[in-house]
């Protein structure tokens, strides 16, 4: 079985509690007011990721908090994490350009492959932005996206985290097989 350590990032208020308590089948904090990540919170939970036949994925969703005071801790959060996800809000243009910095911190510096990373731009309710493409700098243009409407349409979200999270099995599979395969020659 393999365990894969997801990280979600970004902006503060952007949902990133949100959508890992949705992916998770967690309830807490459900509706009411803006009470924002403190460090970070971490999710286990079971999942069958698409394309690993019937393999069953480990899932730890380390759901950090947005909040640059926490700076000094990100390195160790970044330790031996399989994936990285960056979560957004397309109503709000700042996050927009804080998106290049969280890519910067915690993509440039681990050498993830593409597949291994994704942008969500989580609509919220009664979000005015469109579905379509975003006005992303070219290196964040690379990456997946996918747009996350939990109101309207929650499975699609639940069934690209999947396909995303099939990606990042694959690529630790290869390269575990990799560092198999170095030993042996």
């Amino acid at each position: 079985m393999f365990k894969a350590k997801i990280l979600f990032v970004g902006p503060t208020e952007s949902g990133k509690t949100v959508v890992a308590n949705f992916l998770s089948d967690t309830t807490e904090n459900v509706g009411g007011e803006y009470r924002p990540t403190q460090g970070v919170r971490i999710l286990e939970f079971e999942s069958q990721p698409e394309g690993s036949g019937d393999k069953i994925c480990e899932v730890e969703l380390w759901d950090c908090s947005g909040d640059f005071k926490f700076e000094s801790c990100w390195p160790a959060l970044m330790k031996d994490c399989s994936g990285v996800v960056i979560i957004f809000n397309p109503d709000i243009p700042s996050h927009l350009k804080e998106i290049e910095t969280w890519h910067s911190i915690f993509i440039s510096t681990q050498s993830l492959l593409e597949s291994q990373c994704l942008l969500i731009a989580h609509h919220k309710p009664g979000s005015e932005i469109e579905h379509g493409r975003l006005p992303l700098a070219p290196n964040l243009s690379r990456l997946p996206l996918i747009h996350s409407d939990l109101e309207e349409e929650p499975e699609d979200m639940r069934h690209a985290f999947y396909r995303y999270l099939g990606n990042v099995v694959k690529a630790m599979s290869e390269s575990r097989e990799r560092e198999e395969m170095s030993i042996i020659t």
